[in-house]
Parts: C-alpha cells; structure tokens; sequence
C-alpha cells in the first residue's frame, strides 16, 4: 500500500484522514483529487501540503480521463468524494445522484481496469434508515428516506456488485454522525457554533427530539484505515462508537461550551421528513478489525468549539469556491503503480 489515492481529499473528513495516512511510513505517495466545491478546501490540508508525500489534483470524479490517469498510479483508493447535506439533496436531488452514483461508478471502472489493490467506498448509517429500536447491522436491508441517503445507498450497492461481479477489492465501511475541526458551517454542530459565537439564533427542528450516534472524525478515519489495511474485500464494516445524543442534549452542550444559554435557541417545524433516530452495532469492525474509538463527545466537542474560536476566517461564505474559474488540471504524481 505505497500508494494511495484519496477522493474528496480536500473535504471534511478526506482531509483528516490523508493528513492521518501521510503520517504512516509505509505510505510512499498520497494523491488527493478533489473538485473544490463549496465543502472542499485547500486549507484544509495546510499542515500536509508541504509534504514532499503529496500531490494535489483538483478536479472531479466524473472525469473518466483523469480518474482512469490517476487510479493506474495508485495502489489503493480510498473514496470520500460525495454530496452530503441532506437538506441540500432536498432541492438538488439531481447531483446528489450524478456525483454520489455515477462518480463511484467512474472509480469503480478504472479500478478494474488497473487492479487496485483496496478500494475503500465511505458512507454512512443513514442507508439504513430510521432505527426506532434496536440497532442496524451490516446485514440488514437498506431502507433509506432521503435523496441523499438514497444515493449513497446505490452506490454501495454498486461498489459491492463491482467485487462480485469484476473482483474488485471493495469494502463499504458506513459510519455515524461525525463531527471535529474544519467540519463546513452547513452541519449541525460548526453551523451552531459559528452562529453561537457570533452571538446569533440556533434553530431546532420539532422539539429537538432526533437522536444521532455523534463520532469524532478522528476515531472515524482510524476505523477507516483498518478497513484499509486488513478489510476482507466484499464486506461492509460499520464504524461507531461514539455518543447517542437527541439533538436539544447536543445543543445543550454547544450552548455551555460557547457560553450562550436557551434564550439563542429557536424552535422550527420539523422538515418534511426527518428519521428520529439512526443507531449502528459496530462490533464488526471491534471483534475483526481491532477498531476501538477513543474520544469522549465532551473533549471533542471542547477541542471543535476551541477550533472554530480560533479559525473565524474559516467560517467564509459557502459560496467562495463555487464562483471561483477551475484551475488547469495536472497528474502531479508521474510515478508507475507498484
């Protein structure tokens, strides 16, 4: 595994996890391809970008060309590339599915063109759809209720049959709730933060009844990496762990961490459809893989509150990229896969 390319490598949790792998000595040379659309920055990088380990290339998982130039150079993919705000899918169903669907499917052709050795398809609980009891394993039916959801449970259909299919080396691993530093401000716990320490209103849907698994992305990426190195391909490993909170218990804590009280928070209907509750076993991963998560919700979320009092240039427009001309696109890394 000397080489490996990561998709969405500028985003959220991308980012975390390529400064985490350059880290690793075993890892010879990390590409990042990533579109830079409004959740994807460069920034969020600045601690590796000088790493003589890195390349950078920006540019979107839809382009058969560069996808099919860059996968032939790597040893494994590792695919975070997505549209992810529910609310968002809401009013632009259409990306949703163009970039979660056929971007995988892109990813998934040169794969089996090139014979990677890992490919590693990230996604999330939401597939399993609303878990009044209980808890969803990685057996049981997709059932989910959003377009977001929707598309991302197709394309874990898709990653799966490409290993039953073609034998490509896919595992799907689906994790909770995430949270952490350079989170974009559209989430929940960065939007309520910025909003907080700006002194704004916070608003919550319904009666702030919804429970969700809150996971820092840190333990998130260490599960992510197991699944790289010692996954058995053809599998989906849940990775969990964190904190059950209703989403008034989760602002409770903001309003305390960010010094405000109840009279900032705002009641709104709830939207037209909100699952009440996700819930994940994750003992998969624990037994199999080793997978054990290590932060509490209260240090993470002090460590995220203190990250975003001391980033407020980072709480930019959504917009900054989106209007911005695409740079020329380059293959950086002109080295032949091993």
């Amino acid at each position: 595994m000397e080489k490996i390319l990561v998709t969405g490598g500028a985003g959220f949790i991308g980012s975390h996890f390529a400064a985490r792998m350059l880290a690793c000595e075993d890892v010879a040379k990390l590409t990042v391809i990533d579109a830079l659309t409004y959740a994807g920055h460069k920034e969020n990088l600045a601690a590796v970008l000088t790493s003589p380990k890195l390349s950078f290339v920006r540019g979107n998982i839809l382009d058969q060309h560069l996808v099919d130039e860059l996968v032939q150079r790597h040893d494994a993919v590792v695919h975070f590339a997505a549209e992810s705000h529910v609310d968002r899918s809401f009013l632009e169903a259409g990306t949703f599915l163009t970039t979660n669907i056929l971007g995988t499917h892109t990813l998934l052709d040169a794969a089996r063109r090139h014979g990677v050795t890992k490919f590693v398809h990230v996604s999330t609980d939401e597939v399993y759809g609303p878990m009044p009891t209980g808890c969803a394993t990685e057996q049981c039916a997709l059932n989910p209720t959003v377009p977001y959801a929707s598309s991302k449970a197709a394309s874990d259909l898709l990653a799966l049959s490409a290993f039953l299919t073609d034998g490509v080396p896919v595992c799907v691993t689906r994790s909770s709730n995430q949270y952490g530093p350079q989170q974009h401000p559209e989430k929940i716990i960065p939007l309520f933060i910025t909003n907080l320490l700006k002194g704004q209103q916070v608003t919550l849907h319904g009666q702030g009844q919804h429970v969700r698994n809150w996971l820092h992305v840190q333990d998130n990426c260490s599960g992510i990496e197991l699944v790289l190195r010692r996954g058995i391909p053809g599998e989906v490993y849940n990775i969990g762990g964190g904190t059950d909170q209703t989403s008034r218990e989760l602002t409770g804590h903001l309003l305390r961490l960010c010094g405000a009280d109840w009279n900032a928070v705002t009641y709104v209907p709830d939207r037209k459809c909100n699952d009440v509750r996700y819930a994940m076993d994750w003992s998969k991963a624990r037994d199999d893989l080793g997978y054990r998560p290590v932060w509490s919700l209260m240090d993470g979320l002090a460590q995220t509150v203190d990250w975003y009092r001391a980033h407020p240039e980072r709480w930019a427009p959504a917009s900054r990229n989106t209007d911005a001309p695409m740079a020329a696109l380059s293959i950086t890394d002109t080295g032949e896969k091993k």
